[in-house]
């Protein structure tokens, strides 16, 4: 199925465009990438509107309308774009799901009680340092000067540049691991609101000590991630979370009856711990596919290894912002009970179901090619590239969006509220989830405008603004968590997301000279348009089935699944009477794709 959907792009879904390493142009990007680079860092220190840049025939042709000539084979290189946007797509949402069912069976056991709190904050600490020093900021610093080296045709020196970030990371991440391990009862004590008693305290801080060696694995996944991801290999990066939340499922059920009282969430965090190493090793056969050798060595004054550190260290302070945004959630929501941060954290995994689906995948596949896009200076294919990203972001986050507003309640009570999760638990829950969907569009589209400016090299500019807008989700969540309770660091979080996202647009209109702003305007107001008819048919739908059915779990699937239907018919039914183009160009996918199933 997914290799027939491939085959229609030039109307890939997502319109991801492919500048991979294709072995008959790599002399010529060779040959250009220093004058790219300069077009680049002229374009990305200019304040000024920079001159759309003429490149050839295939990168100019993002600006037009999209779809196979008749009769015309789609290049290969369209064909893995879409592949691999498929493959992704379709396996984070596999691994989504499954991370909704890990967090189902955890609520069955341990429903919103303050000890899955303390296992909450206890997660989010290793996390946090995750976000500072390993996958996501390390892949974002390492990816473009990697894929460099491999436009130059330079592949020794891209292994060298691998094998000793491998080394030095590794060395020091495990020395961070086992200091704070023994730090541990000094440190975590700090991050918890006076509604935590010393037990759950003790509780936080062991849980802390077995899941912190995560920083390490994560660390050096994303490093082969980053190789994987440089070469187009997408599949099993894409595949292991899906592993990673199984081994935590089974860890769940099979090793929680060893453990009584509150120490059962120590099985939750050894299968943390085990799903890791299982997702870093799924990995490394991979690497012997390409070819990859590993050269290690310890030689960090490198230039090109301080050049990935230099880098890596304002993606370092932007991701680790935006990901203490949600340390700053649950830590204020330990001020409001013992019951807010899991109540926050239920509610974030169900808002983050169609972010990690769609935007996600969407930033991810594209990243590379962006990359490359900006060191040889095609900033045509790059501005067009990224603008056809955005609308189909928005194309596909609005309705979702509008479906957990109109739906928020019926969502949590489905998922959520069977064992230990009672009725009390779905209020807390869906209130937090309810103010989620406002953040949902805005943080997708966040996603892919951090990722451009991650490629053109030049990440302190959302940096800076992801700073701002800590600051500003702290000063709304401080205000309102007392008057608001679970809602207030929530609306922080809304208000922060919207803040740098139109941050984001301002500076990257200026840089690049447009963003095609009057397209994805006018596609924006279609969509509202569209969404509102969505979540007013699939309310009435859903209360009407409400009333009739009643809420045994079998009635509750029936009523939730028939609203999501008829919304989604709703949806569709204004798109398509409004044209709106990017629904059209999915429609040609899917139909084109379709038509070779049955060829086939």
């Amino acid at each position: 199925m997914l290799q027939a959907l491939a085959f229609c792009a030039q109307d890939p879904l997502f319109l991801g465009r492919d500048v991979g390493h294709k072995k008959d142009r790599r002399a010529a990007v060779a040959a250009g990438t220093r004058r790219g680079r300069t077009i680049a860092a002229r374009v990305a220190h200019s304040s000024d509107p920079a001159p759309a840049v003429t490149g050839s025939a295939e990168a100019t042709a993002d600006s037009q309308p999209l779809g196979p000539s008749p009769g015309t084979q789609p290049p290969p290189a369209h064909r893995r774009i879409a592949v691999n946007t498929a493959i992704f797509s379709v396996a984070t949402g596999l691994s989504r799901i499954a991370g909704l069912v890990r967090e189902v069976v955890a609520s069955a056991y341990f429903g919103t009680q303050g000890r899955f709190s303390a296992f909450t904050i206890a997660f989010q600490i290793p996390n946090l340092v995750r976000s500072l020093v390993a996958d996501s900021a390390l892949q974002a610093a390492f990816v473009p000067v990697f894929s460099e080296l491999l436009e130059q045709r330079r592949r020794r020196e891209a292994f060298v540049l691998a094998g000793t970030l491998f080394m030095v990371i590794g060395a020091g991440l495990g020395a961070v691991t086992a200091l704070f391990i023994l730090l541990a009862p000094v440190i975590v004590p700090l991050f918890v609101g006076s509604t935590f008693s010393g037990p759950l305290i003790s509780l936080t801080t062991g849980l802390s000590q077995v899941m912190f060696p995560v920083v390490m694995l994560l660390a050096l996944n994303g490093l082969v991630t980053g190789v994987l991801n440089a070469y187009d290999h997408f599949t099993i990066p894409a595949i292991a979370p899906l592993m990673w939340n199984l081994v935590i499922i089974a860890a769940l059920i099979w090793l929680r009856p060893l453990f009584h009282g509150g120490e059962q969430l120590y099985a939750y965090a050894i299968g943390i711990l085990a799903g890791t190493v299982v997702q870093f090793a799924m990995a490394l056969p991979v690497l012997s596919r390409i070819d990859f050798r590993l050269r290690p060595s310890f030689n960090w004054r490198d230039p090109r290894v301080r050049r990935v550190f230099l880098l890596m260290f304002p993606v370092t302070i932007g991701l680790g912002i935006i990901n203490f945004d949600i340390f700053l959630n649950d830590t204020l929501g330990s001020l409001i009970s013992d019951q807010a941060p899991r109540a926050i954290d239920a509610a974030f995994r169900i808002y983050m179901l169609p972010q990690g689906i769609f935007s996600v995948a969407l930033a991810t596949v594209l990243f590379p090619a962006l990359s490359r896009a900006a060191t040889r200076g095609d900033l045509e294919r790059l501005r067009a590239t990224m603008a056809n990203g955005v609308r189909q972001i928005v194309l596909l986050l609005v309705p979702a969006a509008a479906v957990t507003v109109a739906l928020s309640t019926p969502i949590v009570r489905l998922i959520y509220e069977h064992g230990n999760f009672d009725v009390h638990s779905t209020d807390r829950v869906s209130l937090a989830l309810f103010w989620f969907s406002f953040s949902l569009p805005f943080a997708g589209v966040n996603l892919l405008l951090t990722r451009t400016f991650f490629s053109l090299q030049r990440p302190w500019l959302p940096t800076t603004l992801a700073g701002a807008s800590l600051v500003l989700n702290g000063a709304v969540s401080i205000a309102l968590y007392q008057p608001f309770g679970i809602a207030g660091p929530v609306i922080g979080t809304v208000s922060a997301s919207a803040a740098m996202c139109a941050g984001q647009v301002w500076v990257l209109r200026r840089r690049l000279g447009g963003i095609e702003g009057g397209r994805i305007l006018v596609t924006l107001i279609e969509i509202l348009i569209a969404a509102e008819a969505l979540a007013m048919v699939a309310a009435l739908t859903w209360k009407g089935l409400d009333a009739l059915l009643g809420r045994s779990l079998g009635a509750q699937v029936l009523s939730v699944g028939s609203a999501l239907v008829a919304g989604v018919v709703a949806y569709a039914a204004v798109v398509v009477a409004l044209r709106v183009e990017e629904a059209d160009q999915i429609r040609r996918l899917l139909g084109s794709g379709l038509r070779r199933l049955r060829a086939s």
